[in-house]
């Protein structure tokens, strides 16, 4: 929750609920694994699956051709 406020200059902030829920789908669609010892403490670390990485890849080429396509909507230039 963190990481995530830091990392977007306090844009996104999420709540508990928020990102247990976004995790437990993660893990049911197997996006997401756990890593290491869950009993140790309170802390749990996830790695991303091979199968993660492809959904997140395909993912960002759509985004890149909305981005795309809305510049050339606003007249701006593609960098």
């Amino acid at each position: 929750m963190q990481f995530i406020e830091k990392e977007t200059n306090g844009r996104v902030i999420l709540g508990a609920g928020t990102l247990y829920g976004a995790i437990n789908t993660l893990l049911k669609k197997q996006w997401i694994m756990p890593i290491g010892n869950e009993c140790s403490g309170n802390k749990k670390e996830y790695i991303i699956t091979e199968l993660g990485k492809k959904t997140a890849e395909e993912e960002l080429k759509r985004l890149e051709e909305v981005w795309r396509l809305a510049v050339t909507i606003i007249g701006g230039e593609i960098v």
